[in-house]
């Protein structure tokens, strides 16, 4: 009976460790929509946001970009699992085949992380340029090209490195250097691929 009763204890209390900090996340951007909606009724904030959405190519830029930002948490820290040892793979998965139970299986995970830092680096680049402070900094030549992809590998290298480590303190998956790696290979390849669709919309103007 003590074996059932700890049992079912362990499980309820490792469900609400692994949403606490999507529900915490979640609560502190609900009060701050809270007191905005506090300040300007909740049916005038409605339709300012919608105005500014419908009228602000930088807003839905934006929004666009905190929403895949959000994906990611989610598929990376928010909606894990809890693991007694994060340090448990630490170099991780490097190739196509690992070994499983004695035997080769395919996985994917590589190819996902490179694939899912792509359209981020995309958008995160195609957001800073709305800023024309930083426009400049970003299409054009040779030396732009570098600026641009030293801007998406920094900031996927940094991104990807705070996930990894928040998983490491948060006990939320694992934490791995082949997923940083990965991660900024496919900020490397958004911010090329960024590039190369500017100077195509640049000639077809």
């Amino acid at each position: 009976m003590i074996d059932i009763f700890s049992e079912i204890l362990k499980n309820v209390l490792t469900a609400l460790y692994e949403s606490f900090w999507l529900s915490a996340l979640l609560s502190v951007l609900f009060m701050f929509t809270w007191l905005y909606a506090r300040e300007h009724d909740w049916k005038e904030s409605v339709k300012i946001w919608l105005s500014e959405f419908k009228e602000s190519s930088g807003f839905r830029r934006l929004f666009l970009l905190a929403l895949y930002t959000m994906m990611i948490l989610f598929r990376t820290l928010l909606n894990r699992n809890l693991w007694m040892n994060p340090l448990s793979d630490v170099m991780g998965g490097w190739w196509l085949w690992k070994e499983s139970n004695g035997e080769m299986v395919l996985t994917t995970e590589p190819i996902e992380n490179v694939m899912l830092f792509i359209p981020f680096t995309i958008l995160l680049l195609w957001t800073v340029s709305s800023d024309k402070k930083r426009k400049e900094r970003l299409p054009g030549g040779s030396v732009r090209l570098i600026a641009v992809l030293w801007l998406s590998v920094k900031t996927t290298f940094l991104f990807s490195i705070s996930i990894e480590f928040l998983q490491l303190f948060l006990r939320l998956g694992t934490w791995q250097v082949s997923d940083c790696v990965y991660n900024t290979l496919g900020g490397f390849l958004g911010g090329l691929i960024y590039w190369v669709g500017c100077r195509i919309s640049g000639m077809l103007r």
